[in-house]
């Protein structure tokens, strides 16, 4: 046996360091009282490794007061485990640590849950002692795997000679279409910045600036309501290149995701197959389509032109449409299940649903007198069901049955068990509508942003029919999750201002929102285009979860409340009278 000890890590010993004298530092994962002896299993970042304390020994009286998450330092001899005692779910399953020298760092409290498993904990109280539930094997793993995304996201940059610039996070207000979180100054009183929503102008003007090819790990903020794959604020790798066409932008971005599930998911990814937004919606009913599954919809108004059904009837005469969608192993659902299922639709937007069982007994539906031989006959052959399957179809204005039979796909794709949760099946998804109607204010507003160039031949539709315009838009999806959104930009201030003057702004809304950006665009700005994917849901993704708090180290919870420090909290008056402030808001209670 040695007699000086070497410092090791808790995950790094094993059958070849036997004979050899460690000193290891860690917490107590679990503790183990055996035949005399106590076993102890010491876990630092790295891993575990098993500790043994001999009753001969004195540390061993210290050691029978230890607890879940003491922090220890000790020190001893490496040796093979006993026959039979081996651990093959573990590296350091061959070896124990003898203890001759213990050291308890610090002492910890009884934690409010288990810190050495995955077990279930409630989220806010996981969220409030987000501290000790970091610890655990889940948290640490995916934290850790964000950090090797966001490496490799940077290496890859890096090495096609893009400049990482680092832009402001109190910036004007220039509202993107989310809420700005707002900064009071209290050296300018009465005025305001604004938290970025996304570095969007100010990477358009390092392409004036002459930089070429700009990226940043950028932190966004939005005052928004929360989703399951949302937070108020968000991390997401932003990308800007001069000279450059749609396609280097899509080759660029994709050649990026695909190095990082190389590199850090050892996943060969196959080309992302490219769907315009009309193919998109035709055949998924959603401009961000789960792809790990067929059951494309089917527009099938012809197969009922001539019937008699007024529901169909009245919608094919006002211009709608009727889609189909394919149920696998439906028919033996019961009319409570088809009615559950027509509540979904009815939640989804639709007024309601029809649906046929083939079953093997014969054909059912919800519009038996309806539906002839005929139809059904078209509709299997249409949508390709077999005995045994059920279709489900959608009567409405184009846009709304289109939109209820994508949800609808989707969750059929769930109940049928289609969606391979270890899969990742990428798309791109182009030449979106350049207008979408605001839902607030029922007025066109961009689908993207107002910094989007129109598409090749597009500009001519501004002044006769601007809902007909196509942008040079493109988002990546990622298993029915939007990944991100770029555009090729309008780089000539005449262009631009056409746009902003379309949107209903006028001249002095330009000036006071974006008047120097206008001026930046004046002085040779280049050709440029971009992209930006949020980091935060392409690590969901990668670590199989189903809600971003679960890579995030630090998040807000359903309600935009950090548990762990409680905040947002009331200031003491003082402060907001610094900022020329009153507050009128009643007393908050405590998020906890």
């Amino acid at each position: 046996m040695h007699t000086d000890s070497t410092r090791r890590s808790c995950g790094a010993l094993r059958a070849t360091d036997a004979g050899t004298a460690v000193e290891l530092y860690g917490w107590v994962n679990r503790r183990r009282d055996h035949g005399g002896l106590i076993f102890v299993d010491l876990r630092d970042r790295d891993g575990i490794t098993q500790i043994v304390f001999d009753p001969q020994h004195p540390s061993f009286k210290d050691a029978e007061h230890l607890r879940h998450e003491d922090v220890l330092r000790v020190r001893g001899g490496v040796r093979l485990r006993p026959e039979g005692t081996l651990n093959a779910k573990i590296g350091t399953g061959e070896i124990e640590v003898g203890i001759e020298e213990l050291e308890i760092l610090n002492r910890s409290q009884v934690p409010p849950f288990a810190v050495n498993s995955d077990d279930p904990v409630d989220e806010n109280l996981r969220l409030e002692y987000r501290y000790l539930d970091l610890r655990r094997p889940r948290m640490q793993r995916n934290i850790r795997l964000r950090h090797r995304i966001i490496k490799t996201m940077r290496d890859f940059f890096d090495a096609r000679d893009f400049t990482e610039i680092e832009t402001p996070m109190l910036i004007k207000s220039t509202p993107e279409g989310a809420r700005d979180y707002l900064v009071p100054s209290r050296i300018h009183p009465g005025t305001f910045y604004a938290l970025p929503q996304s570095p969007q102008l100010l990477k358009q003007i390092s392409m004036i600036s002459g930089f070429g090819r700009y990226m940043q790990i950028a932190r966004c903020m939005r005052d928004e309501d929360l989703r399951a794959d949302r937070q108020p604020e968000f991390t997401q790798v932003d990308v800007e290149m001069s000279f450059c066409t749609q396609d280097e932008v899509l080759e660029t971005m994709e050649s990026c995701i695909r190095d990082v599930w190389k590199r850090v998911l050892d996943i060969d990814l196959p080309a992302f197959p490219r769907l315009s937004h009309q193919e998109a919606i035709a055949k998924y009913g959603v401009d961000k389509p789960d792809l790990r599954f067929g059951l494309e919809l089917q527009r099938v108004d012809d197969v009922f032109a001539a019937t008699d059904f007024v529901v169909f009837r009245s919608v094919l005469e006002a211009g709608g449409a009727i889609v189909a969608l394919r149920y696998p192993g439906g028919a033996s659902l019961s009319r409570r299940d088809f009615d559950a299922l027509t509540e979904s639709a009815k939640q989804a937007g639709a007024k309601g649903m029809v649906w046929i069982a083939l079953g093997a007994d014969g054909v059912k539906s919800s519009a038996q007198k309806f539906i002839g031989e005929e139809h059904v006959a078209q509709l299997r052959s249409r949508c390709d069901a077999q005995t045994g399957d059920a279709i489900l179809l959608f009567a409405d204005a184009k846009a709304t049955a289109f939109a209820v039979a994508g949800r609808m796909r989707n969750d059929v794709g769930e109940r049928c068990n289609l969606r391979d949760p270890k899969a990742f099946r990428f798309c791109w998804v182009l030449d979106f509508p350049y207008l979408e109607i605001d839902e607030v204010t029922g007025q066109p507003a961009p689908a993207h942003h107002p910094f989007t160039s129109p598409g090749p031949g597009q500009w001519e539709l501004i002044d006769t029919d601007p809902q007909a315009m196509r942008a040079q838009h493109y988002d990546m999806v990622l298993n029915g999750f939007e990944l991100g959104s770029g555009s090729i930009r309008i780089h000539k201030p005449e262009l631009q201002r056409r746009i902003f003057t379309m949107l209903g702004m006028t001249e002095e809304q330009i000036e006071q929102r974006f008047g120097f950006f206008m001026r930046a665009l004046e002085f040779g700005a280049p050709p440029h285009g971009g992209m930006a994917l949020g980091i935060d849901r392409i690590v969901m993704l990668a670590c199989g979860e189903e809600n971003i708090r679960e890579v995030i180290a630090f998040p807000k919870n359903q309600v935009g409340r950090d548990l762990m420090m409680d905040a947002p909290t009331q200031v003491p008056e003082p402060l907001l009278r610094d900022l020329y402030l009153r507050s009128t808001a009643p007393e908050p209670q405590s998020g906890r």
